[in-house]
């Protein structure tokens, strides 16, 4: 079992940065590949970023170039780093982790609450 909180959402204006942080707590927490999805609303949860352990990552094309995921293994924490930010980045964002490498939202093994960024126009 793996818990997972996040935290460092909040209300920022248009071009403004954010960064989310996810404490994952658990025996084999470090061992798995970290995400960040995001949902906003009416929509579909949505792949944003991942990370594997030795700090191999994937973008979608929305944030490429504008966030930026790390991980500290020491501290099985993941963040994501958000600058640039645009009012269509306003969504719940989650932490999730998984044993696989996907951009699936129904591939994950465990995810956290959430947290809300909202973005100002």
């Amino acid at each position: 079992q793996v818990q997972l909180v996040e935290s460092g959402g909040g209300l920022v204006q248009a071009g403004g940065s954010l960064r989310l942080s996810c404490a994952a707590s658990g025996r084999t927490a470090s061992r798995y590949v970290m995400y960040w999805f995001r949902q906003a609303p009416g929509k579909e949860r949505e792949f944003v970023a991942t990370i594997t352990r030795t700090g191999d990552n994937t973008y979608s094309d929305s944030v490429k170039g504008r966030f930026t995921i790390s991980r500290d293994n020491a501290k099985n924490t993941v963040y994501l780093e958000m600058i640039a930010l645009k009012h269509e980045d306003t969504a719940v964002y989650y932490c999730a982790v998984s044993n696989n490498w996907s951009q699936d939202p129904n591939a994950m093994d465990f995810w956290g609450k959430g947290t809300l960024v909202t973005v100002s126009s």
